[in-house]
């Protein structure tokens, strides 16, 4: 059997891949060795370039509607409220920036709304089936998959390993996942009732002189659910025994009854960057690529960006442009360890019990990362996120340039009031329009800024052509 890509592992960064890959008609086949789906909460951060991406996915008012805001938190020390907070500070909506803010979802519910978008395209994730080992060449890669019908030998243009921690890609291709494990630090992670607590809010607590040392408790969407994380003594065994006791201990009540784990695990500090993402017509995704502490709620977050980075140039590269998929692995690689810099060192002020642990700021959410040149300098060059802007056609209506980016497509801008608003480079993929400033009145087929914002206003000089990327970053910019 042959499929033009071929994803080992359906968590969020392979199916945010197959749906990607779906929608430009790519033929994509997606294996999971699991004999059933995640159950989990897990990564249950969804942060804002991960919301902008799932509008462009089609997923976003799903996401929304299952979903929650970051809950207010409220913290208890020995007993006692002492302070109500967020991690994240709450920022209003700008023409720029339309979802400023972190979103609550499990990532169990995360997963079940990416299959059904898949389903969409005729695509399902096949459960029980282990990618066992693999072969590579100039023209493609060899496969043997191990299924419910046993063995089956498949041949893809390309493979890509979105398989976890444990990945047997990266393990078969011998890349080294350089990093380090903690075992000094065990942390217990699980979702449970919690009797006689409110679940429109999140809670802290802990002992009034280990104020950062304690029990996190946060509400999940749509069930009557908390995730609960709290450190793991090196001799105690994950139960709900032990979740209880140590409840009981740092709160001071007796009416906080935690029911039986829907699920758990114990989780030490596993902080890895693979020395490669991509070997021929092999790629990493996702965890099989780079391991992060929960911290800052990032590792989900950098799969699903690898994944809506590497799509469009896969497909690129099926449809001749062969070296397409060559900037992935600088790309990528460089923002991956960039960001587990990040959680590191919200991780190091956990530990140290260092008071600002719980604060995030703006680089967790994403919306600043960038692929510029180190020495690229310059408002929205290229490798920059090409942010959102409301506009007015001639007729009065209005649109988003998210909207005109949305869809597997490249999109060129002709600012000024000359454009031809037809012109475009010979990619006949590539959706092309005029754009004008707001002084202007626009003609038929042309769009007029609304208000001055960031993307207008660096382009407002007749000539400027920029060309969006499919994943919403500057390929070039050209002054004319």
């Amino acid at each position: 059997m042959t499929s033009q890509v071929l994803v080992a592992g359906a968590g969020p960064t392979g199916l945010t891949l197959a749906i990607d890959l779906a929608r430009r008609g790519v033929d994509v086949r997606i294996v999971e060795r699991a004999t059933e789906f995640c159950a989990g909460s897990r990564g249950d951060g969804i942060q804002p370039r991960t919301l902008e991406v799932f509008e462009d996915l089609g997923v976003l008012d799903a996401i929304h509607a299952a979903g929650i805001p970051v809950p207010l938190t409220r913290v208890f020390l020995d007993g006692n409220v002492v302070t109500e907070r967020r991690m994240s500070e709450l920022r209003e909506p700008t023409p720029a920036v339309p979802y400023p803010n972190p979103w609550m979802l499990g990532q169990s519910d995360t997963e079940a709304i990416l299959r059904a978008r898949l389903a969409e395209f005729g695509v399902r994730v096949e459960l029980s089936t282990a990618l066992v080992t693999f072969t590579h060449d100039a023209d493609g890669v060899t496969a043997t998959l191990a299924g419910p019908g046993g063995a089956e030998t498949v041949r893809a243009d390309y493979l890509v390993g979105a398989d976890g921690g444990r990945s047997t890609v990266r393990k078969t291709l011998g890349i080294a996942f350089e990093g380090s494990t903690d075992d000094s630090i065990r942390m217990l992670l699980g979702d449970v009732p919690v009797d006689a607590l409110d679940h429109g809010y999140g809670y802290w607590f802990a002992d009034a002189h280990e104020p950062m040392h304690g029990i996190s408790l946060t509400p999940l969407a749509g069930r009557n659910l908390f995730q609960f994380a709290t450190p793991l003594g090196q001799d105690a065994e994950p139960t709900r025994a032990v979740l209880q006791d140590s409840l009981d201990r740092v709160s001071g009540r007796t009416d906080l009854i935690v029911g039986e784990p829907e699920w758990s695990t114990v989780w030490r500090p596993n902080i890895r960057l693979a020395q490669r993402f991509r070997v021929g017509r092999v790629f990493l995704a996702g965890d099989a690529a780079h391991a992060h502490p929960p911290t800052g709620g990032q590792g989900m977050n950098t799969g699903i960006q690898d994944a809506y980075n590497l799509g469009w140039k896969l497909a690129a590269a099926l449809g001749g442009d062969t070296s397409a998929p060559d900037t992935y692995e600088s790309e990528r690689r460089a923002v991956a360890a960039r960001i587990l810099g990040l959680s590191s060192a919200l991780l190091d002020k956990h530990v140290s019990g260092a008071e600002d642990a719980m604060d995030r700021g703006e680089d967790t959410h994403q919306l600043t990362l960038t692929y510029r040149t180190p020495d690229a300098t310059g408002t929205l060059v290229a490798g920059d996120r090409a942010p959102d802007a409301p506009l007015r056609r001639a007729d009065g209506s209005t649109v988003r340039l998210f909207e005109l980016f949305r869809g597997p497509h490249a999109t060129l801008l002709n600012f000024g009031a000359e454009a031809d608003s037809a012109a475009g480079p010979e990619d006949t993929g590539t959706q092309a329009y005029s754009l004008v400033g707001p002084e202007t009145p626009p003609r038929d087929g042309q769009l007029v800024a609304i208000g001055s914002h960031a993307f207008t206003e660096y382009a407002a000089d007749a000539g400027t052509r920029v060309l969006v990327r499919p994943d919403g970053y500057l390929a070039w910019r050209n002054d004319g």
